[in-house]
């Protein structure tokens, strides 16, 4: 199982809200297509984030835990990517310009799972794996 890092308030959007686009600059390997990944919440916050104001987010922003930092917060399955040429999908939450990342089935977890993250899809190890699983499902993978 693969993890991609996303940073605050993203990835509580994600988690907590409605946001099931991740933008990026790249295309999704198809290999990761219909699987199950966990999403990790960086140590660093976007800065410059404009959350949409039509967007339910979960959480009023700035008030995200200091826990939801640097660690596992949510199960999800990436489905589809596809790249916006102006189209303006997947609003709220899709740029133009970028390959949007579609995620369903997400599952936030009622306690984040400590992990230091890593650029791009990374491999979390089976303990941290073990732990978001066990929170999802009630039972080890």
């Amino acid at each position: 199982m693969r993890a991609l890092t996303i940073r605050q308030p993203w990835a509580d959007a994600i988690a907590h809200g409605t946001k099931r686009t991740e933008n990026r600059s790249w295309a999704t390997p198809s290999k990761h297509l219909g699987t199950r990944i966990l999403i990790h919440a960086a140590a660093a916050t976007d800065k410059k984030a404009v959350l949409p104001p039509e967007a339910n987010v979960g959480r009023a922003f700035g008030r995200i835990p200091i826990a939801q930092r640097s660690a596992i917060i949510a199960v999800a399955t990436l489905t589809e990517c596809h790249f916006d040429k102006g189209m303006q999908c997947c609003n709220p939450w899709g740029m133009d310009g970028y390959f949007h990342w579609t995620l369903t089935d997400v599952t936030a977890l009622p306690e984040p799972v400590p992990a230091k993250g890593a650029l791009g899809f990374w491999a979390p190890t089976e303990e941290i794996v073990n732990a978001a699983l066990r929170q999802e499902t009630g039972v080890a993978w």
